[in-house]
């Protein structure tokens, strides 16, 4: 009788760690020089290897870092005491009443949660499209996806919730969202918005979510999907004449690197073509960028397309 049990790997090489951490291998390398944490354990060709013990950690300092903790102050420390750190960070952040008030009055949440945590792939995408007829497109991003979305993000970063599962859970949402944008009849009025996001950012849900209101609010939509090159999110402005590049943005993206590309984005870009900038990159919101409209929450969408449309009205 075959012996079908399955044995998880004594470790990740360092491409794993980076994608599951958010944690760049420049960085994994300067911590293990300067820290001397991670300590990864080297394979027969002489590669890196991090036991699953070390990514839990990295997982946790990551957490917070984006909370604002310095990662010298905070390396050494055991993981039950990053773990309880990071669980007094989470209570002390200023989250949006909006995300507060859905996580409230759905208890359907949890039930939903319940069916990716038990694989069940077909009955939670039959019951997001049932949800989204319910209660209409807008309530369905602002009132679940978005705070779902947030509390698988929490649940992961605690480990709560598995690699695979938060990538069930995104991929099942995707499709979800998809077909219900395909939907929403196409406009042809303005403002014209072109979405992407820049390289090294893979998470495109956000992307999604933004592309439903604006749909909704009559905005034509051009979606590049996600890890647009900067020169290749110029040429698309121009081929579709865009009024607006509305960039989405991770928590889990290097700050540096976001803003590099966003400033060579907007000083390359015809000063007519608006920027707007949305996520949960804590960047964001600490150094936003000049000539860059911030979006916090998706609500604001709605009064900044208001906005748009009073101030290029035709004469």
């Amino acid at each position: 009788m075959n012996d079908r049990s399955f044995t998880p790997p004594p470790g990740r090489n360092i491409a794993a760690v980076e994608r599951d951490t958010g944690l760049t291998k420049d960085t994994l390398r300067v911590w293990e020089r300067r820290y001397g944490f991670p300590n990864p354990d080297r394979d027969a060709f002489g590669e890196r290897v991090y036991p699953l013990d070390q990514v839990d950690k990295l997982r946790t300092l990551r957490r917070l870092m984006d909370a604002g903790h310095r990662p010298g102050k905070v390396i050494h420390l055991p993981i039950e005491q990053l773990q309880e750190l990071a669980a007094q960070s989470a209570s002390m952040v200023d989250v949006p009443r909006s995300f507060s008030d859905a996580v409230a009055e759905h208890d359907d949440l949890d039930r939903f949660l319940d069916m990716v945590r038990q694989h069940q792939v077909h009955e939670f995408r039959r019951a997001m499209s049932q949800a989204q007829l319910r209660v209409g497109m807008e309530r369905f991003v602002l009132e679940i996806v978005a705070p779902m979305t947030r509390l698988v993000g929490d649940l992961w970063a605690r480990g709560e919730f598995e690699v695979f599962e938060e990538h069930l859970y995104t991929e099942s949402m995707q499709v979800v969202m998809r077909n219900a944008i395909a939907a929403i009849p196409q406009p042809a009025g303005h403002p014209r918005i072109l979405l992407t996001t820049i390289p090294q950012e893979p998470h495109g849900l956000g992307l999604l979510m933004a592309e439903a209101i604006l749909s909704l609010e009559g905005c034509r939509c051009v979606s590049l999907g996600v890890q647009t090159p900067v020169w290749d999110i110029l040429r698309a402005a121009e081929a579709h004449h865009a009024d607006v590049v509305a960039l989405s943005f991770s928590a889990a993206l290097n700050p540096n690197h976001l803003l590099d590309a966003i400033n060579e984005l907007r000083a390359k870009l015809p000063a007519q073509i608006d920027v707007w900038a949305g996520g949960n990159a804590p960047i964001l919101r600490r150094r936003p960028p000049p000539n860059v409209r911030i979006l916090p929450d998706l609500r604001d969408i709605q009064a900044v397309i208001r906005d748009w449309r009073e101030t290029h009205q035709p004469d």
